[in-house]
């Protein structure tokens, strides 16, 4: 139902697309709208990964210089059956994180310096669960193109401002036509772009859970990082707001409704949704196998902080040796714990 639903957002997008060169330019603008849709969407194919990664400043990251944050997209890979994708951070204190790529032979993921300062172990882990659960749905390349076609929709409307004076041109609805294509046309598409994102985020949210095998880790990093982008300014997402919705949480200022004009989702319908699901598989757990009531905490034992702290933290083995500089001659790989 969800491959339906975007296949449905993409095929209004191009015609939207259509539409919008037929009122600038009647028949002709049509078809060349037509064209230049056809041309972006190849681009998009081939070049998404790199140009979001430029565009945030991302750079590669492997065992040596990010031995911790690595190993745990290593084994989250590993446990949903995806190839080794490639691996980046991002110098910028807002915790956030994304993936990209036009399939998972041809994936990468990202995480903030931010993000992986600010978050532990167990919560660095369900969120990149998260993105690569987009990349296992195949999200990435969806999202990217879709965005790609908002933004070219907007420029079209912005051409319009210069051709609607213009009586040669072959526009058949004169000054009406002109405005939606102006105002209308890149409404729509925006409307278009965020609805796509929105059903995905909900999608990638349970998966990511399935992957890391603790809805209520990635509870608590939704929390954490939605607070933590009210805060602090994300400069690289504000000068091209048209890949905000590729990230986890939405980057830009100024987002608070669950409607269909933002990007994302309300950060705490996402968190109700995990927390329903982990205690469906509590339920599912405890049908299976019956469990003797567990003895009572001791005073001094460790829990997890907020309104997660149902789930009991795992054991956390031995300090591992300091890892070799990363390109910014700081330990990128947050707290240490069972992902090493």
């Amino acid at each position: 139902m969800n491959t339906l639903r975007t296949a449905m957002l993409l095929a209004a997008m191009t015609a939207l697309f259509m539409g919008v060169g037929f009122l600038i330019g009647g028949t002709g603008g049509m078809m060349i709208a037509l064209v230049i849709a056809a041309g972006t969407n190849l681009f998009s194919y081939w070049n998404a990964d790199k140009m979001v990664l430029s565009m945030n400043r991302a750079v590669e990251v492997d065992e040596r210089n990010a031995p911790e944050y690595y190993a745990i997209v290593q084994s989250l890979a590993q446990q949903a059956g995806l190839p080794m994708p490639k691996t980046y951070l991002i110098d910028n204190p807002q915790p956030n994180a994304f993936a990209t790529g036009r399939n998972p032979q041809n994936a990468a993921v990202a995480a903030s310096t931010g993000l992986l300062q600010a978050l532990t172990h167990e919560e660095v882990a369900a969120v990149m669960a998260h993105e690569l659960a987009h990349v296992q749905h195949r999200d990435t390349l969806t999202m990217t193109i879709v965005a790609t076609f908002a933004g070219a929709i907007s420029m079209l409307g912005n051409f319009a401002f210069f051709l609607g004076g213009n009586r040669n041109n072959n526009n058949s609805f004169g000054f009406v036509g002109v405005l939606a294509a102006m105002i209308v046309a890149p409404f729509a598409a925006m409307i278009v772009q965020m609805a796509v994102s929105r059903t995905r985020e909900y999608e990638a949210d349970r998966r990511g859970a399935e992957i890391c095998g603790h809805p209520l880790w990635l509870a608590s990093a939704l929390d954490k990082i939605a607070r933590g982008a009210e805060r602090i300014p994300n400069p690289d997402a504000e000068r091209n707001p048209a890949m905000a919705h590729l990230f986890i949480i939405n980057p830009l200022s100024g987002e608070r409704m669950d409607s269909l004009f933002s990007t994302h989702p309300s950060t705490d319908n996402r968190i109700a949704a995990l927390q329903a699901m982990a205690r469906e598989m509590e339920g599912g757990n405890a049908k299976a196998a019956p469990r003797q009531a567990p003895a009572p905490r001791q005073a001094d034992e460790q829990r997890p902080s907020g309104p997660w702290d149902q789930a009991a933290r795992p054991e956390q083995p031995a300090e591992p040796a300091e890892p070799k500089r990363n390109p910014w001659g700081r330990n990128p790989t947050g707290p240490k714990g069972r992902w090493s």
